[in-house]
């Protein structure tokens, strides 16, 4: 077991009637309680990790830095995780300072131009 899977209490409160449930449940399949929350807490993240939503909202605070690294590293994986920072490292390069070829026409030809005050 990793430091990370080391176990931390947490204490929270429920309706009792989930709670009852939740007794209920574990005593017919011979469990813990606390077994049956990590279990329901763990699959809940992984759903939630694998939405199309998660992910979209994971990027776009992560671009507007809402969110740091690290945290985005917990919520989607470190791959994903790394493929946004490559993704957020070029959106904040500066374009290229590039002249524009000048020895080739790229229209070959005449070319049209539009009047864009001319009305329709």
């Amino acid at each position: 077991m990793s430091a990370s899977d080391d176990p931390r209490r947490v204490h929270f409160q429920s309706p009792e009637y989930l709670v009852d449930r939740l007794d209920a449940i574990a005593d017919l399949f011979d469990k813990d309680r606390t077994d049956l929350l990590v279990e329901a807490i763990r699959e809940y993240i992984e759903d939630t990790a694998d939405s199309e939503t998660f992910q979209e909202l994971v990027a776009t605070k992560y671009y507007d830095d809402q969110l740091d690294f690290e945290t985005v590293k917990q919520l989607v994986g470190a791959e994903s995780a790394q493929r946004l920072r490559l993704l957020k490292g070029d959106l904040e390069d500066e374009p290229l300072d590039l002249a524009a070829p000048d020895d080739i026409d790229i229209y070959d030809g005449e070319t049209a131009t539009v009047d864009a005050d001319d009305e329709r």
